[in-house]
């Protein structure tokens, strides 16, 4: 079970926090990427507008809320500009502000000092160039679109950080979900969460099952896969808890490696109760 994010400071600040609660895991990162591939209409403001009502071969509703959101945005980081501002503290609302940065940026638009970002004095924005890109999935018919737009495709390579969560203990299962709703969106978070319960379940049955007996390990695997799926009530309704032999095998050997069984001989044994 785990989270990944792409992002260096929530990997820094999970490991900190994971540690302090004293939460399993292990860290491992490798090359990930985000993509974006779609199209691009290049102008002023007003010319960008122009070409998006006169767009066909695509949802020009949806692209037309696009350009809606992006002026937003543009207006907002305008008016940081104005008055000026750590480009530090500007970068942390996203990356598209970044993009609108380096966009106003090539147009000689802003005054830079290495450490605060300002509008220069005289500029009108309305005058300015701007790169507004809506994704393909938008288009129905490329050559349509083709008349006023550009393909556009992006490709950041970037780190990802994987957290393999080791974590059997409800409690402690319930303290990262508290603690990782900081850093990861609801609904991404609820399902690593079920699953992280779903597992902690499963393991304290084994141990249940166990007892102060020496089990079979193709006996207990056996047995768990005749009673699957389990069925656990809830106060708000019913958790079902499904499981394939791979999944059964690997939570035994989880089990294993934490200290709570022995696996020798190919029997099991219970070695202690989970904390």
């Amino acid at each position: 079970m785990r989270l990944v994010t792409k992002s260096e400071s929530v990997k820094r600040a999970l490991i900190e926090e994971l540690r302090k609660e004293g939460i399993r895991f292990e860290v491992r990162s490798r090359e990930g990427y985000e993509a974006f591939v779609g199209y691009l209409i290049e102008g002023t403001l007003k010319e960008i507008e122009e070409k998006i009502e006169n767009l066909e071969g695509a949802d020009v509703e949806a692209i037309k809320e696009g350009f809606l959101s992006f002026r937003e945005s543009l207006n907002h980081l305008i008016e940081h500009l104005k008055a000026g501002e750590r480009a530090e503290e500007l970068l942390k609302e996203g990356l598209w502000v970044a993009e609108l940065l380096d966009q106003l940026y090539r147009q000689g638009a802003l005054e830079y000092d290495g450490t605060n970002v300002k509008l220069k004095e005289g500029i009108d924005v309305d005058e300015l160039k701007f790169e507004f890109k809506f994704p393909l999935n938008l288009v129905h018919n490329p050559e349509k679109v083709e008349e006023k737009a550009k393909q556009y495709a992006l490709v950041d390579l970037i780190m990802e950080h994987e957290f393999e969560i080791l974590e059997l203990s409800i409690a402690k299962i319930n303290a990262l979900g508290k603690m990782a709703s900081r850093y990861f969106p609801e609904d991404y978070l609820l399902k690593v969460y079920f699953a992280l319960v779903g597992r902690a379940i499963l393991a304290e049955e084994i141990l249940k099952v166990l007892g102060d007996r020496k089990v079979p390990e193709d006996e207990l695997v056996r047995d768990f896969l005749r009673a699957s799926p389990i069925a656990v009530p809830t106060p708000k309704g019913t958790l079902i808890i499904n499981y394939s032999r791979d999944s059964l095998e690997e939570t035994l050997r989880l089990l294993k490696r934490l200290g709570y069984v022995e696996i020798k001989g190919g029997k099991v044994r219970k070695l202690k109760d989970l904390s």
